[in-house]
């Protein structure tokens, strides 16, 4: 996810040691941030088709099918509320222990939540009860998707070329993109090979189990990273350790929120062709739930080309010109929204391809992007932090804003969201350029 991109003296300042240590190679580094990102993001990908196609009927009978998407996307951001505290309190477990127990532990929560989702009674068998555990579930991913930080992307940053930086920040970004393919293809086997009534029996749930199993996977594979002496000895060179975040706070608290800010464009589009989508068409258009997972699982290919082209982008124009060129797209792409969305498959279908398309050349630089601001003690907490808060504020409530009020104000909803983050972010840019002039 984030990743902190020190400035070019910080990166030959630790030359000298990178030779000392060629048991981790940047390649190493990669392949498990990847793997790292696409497992967890697997997870939240599979709760948000799920609030869809599944939660409605199973744990919002009493209501209409309207209403019962939006209670469910009113449980979609308790894991992003829990974030940040999740941070907090696995930072404080990684003080105290190591960062091998604290990846494990929160790994494990992770999955463990996840899988438990796939037991929980439906409202038919045990009334709110059933609507209570699934809030406490999505919680408990929240918590543990905050202490799942492991270093990696910053390690990755600032052990790239400095004339590479951008290739290697989209690394760690292109496991969203791929964790949603996978996500929604097994949903789309799924929906397509089982009758109505055995996929909302126990179909929709085989997906929360094998997270848990992908997280298994995840979990060794970047604990061959984690636990090797060379790792702890190039966190401790590149003065990546855990703070407190009250400490932070009060250290370089702005630095927090500003690079929150600057990424929300990206943030904001994220869910807006995610699960949105697939939420406004499935409610009364023409196309059927299986074709719009289809052209979806499409969609998020081209979100990873899109992903790794940033790579290539930024490199040559510069991480944050390539972040504030993407929002302005973005606020042209907005003010065509209404009218795809609101039109037949063809446009619905360039509207979700148009989008992800856009979504892989911002997301991609959209982590870290400012948080080379950050001092060197308080990078390894504020690298996750910010991403943490991007989420919350960008992300989190996107297909509940999105959704209410384009069912009671029109799709026009939707171009106003995303234009509020084009804004948040050239205006969070710009700031972060005049303090840069400044210092």
């Amino acid at each position: 996810m984030s990743s902190n991109f020190g400035d070019p003296q910080d990166l030959s300042a630790g030359n000298e040691h990178h030779d000392a240590h060629v048991a981790v190679t940047p390649g190493e580094i990669a392949i498990g941030v990847v793997i790292g990102r696409a497992s967890e993001y697997f997870d939240f990908f599979v709760f948000g088709i799920a609030a869809v196609l599944v939660f409605p009927t199973v744990f919002f009978p009493f209501e209409s099918t309207l209403t019962g998407i939006l209670y469910s996307f009113t449980v979609f951001p308790l894991a992003f509320i829990a974030r940040p505290l999740g941070t907090t309190i696995f930072m404080a477990v990684q003080r105290r222990w190591d960062r091998s127990t604290k990846l494990t532990a929160a790994l494990f929560l992770l999955g463990t939540a996840t899988a438990g989702m796939s037991f929980l009674p439906g409202y038919h068998q045990i009334g709110a009860w059933s609507i209570g555990l699934l809030a406490f579930f999505r919680f408990l991913q929240g918590i543990a998707l905050g202490g799942s930080w492991d270093g990696l992307p910053s390690l990755l940053a600032l052990s790239a070329p400095p004339q590479k930086r951008g290739w290697y920040a989209m690394l760690g970004q292109t496991g969203a993109p791929i964790g949603f393919v996978i996500a929604s293809s097994l949903f789309l086997y799924l929906h397509t090979h089982l009758s109505v009534d055995d996929f909302a029996d126990w179909g929709w749930r085989y997906p929360f189990f094998v997270a848990f199993a992908i997280n298994v996977v995840a979990l060794f594979a970047r604990l061959r990273l984690v636990a090797t002496e060379e790792y702890s000895q190039l966190l401790e060179e590149r003065e990546l350790e855990p703070i407190g975040t009250i400490e932070l706070l009060r250290g370089q608290g702005y630095n927090l929120f500003l690079g929150a800010f600057a990424a929300l464009a990206s943030y904001a589009l994220f869910h807006l062709v995610t699960v949105f989508p697939l939420s406004w068409i499935s409610l009364g258009t023409e196309q059927s739930v299986d074709q719009v997972l289809t052209i979806q699982i499409v969609g998020g290919a081209l979100g990873i080309v899109g992903t790794i082209a940033s790579g290539f982008i930024a490199d040559r124009i510069g991480r944050r010109n390539t972040l504030g060129a993407l929002a302005c797209l973005i606020g042209v792409f907005s003010l065509f929204a209404p009218w795809l969305l609101g039109g037949g498959r063809a446009a619905q279908d360039a509207f979700i391809l148009v989008g992800f398309a856009l979504l892989g050349l911002s997301y991609g630089q959209a982590a870290g992007t400012v948080t080379s601001n950050f001092a060197p003690k308080f990078r390894y907490t504020g690298a996750a932090l910010t991403t943490d808060m991007a989420w919350l504020i960008g992300a989190a409530f996107a297909p509940l804003v999105a959704l209410g009020l384009s069912s009671r104000f029109g799709l026009v909803a939707v171009s106003v969201y995303l234009l509020s983050g084009v804004g948040c972010t050239l205006i969070a840019l710009r700031v972060n350029r005049a303090l840069e002039t400044r210092g």
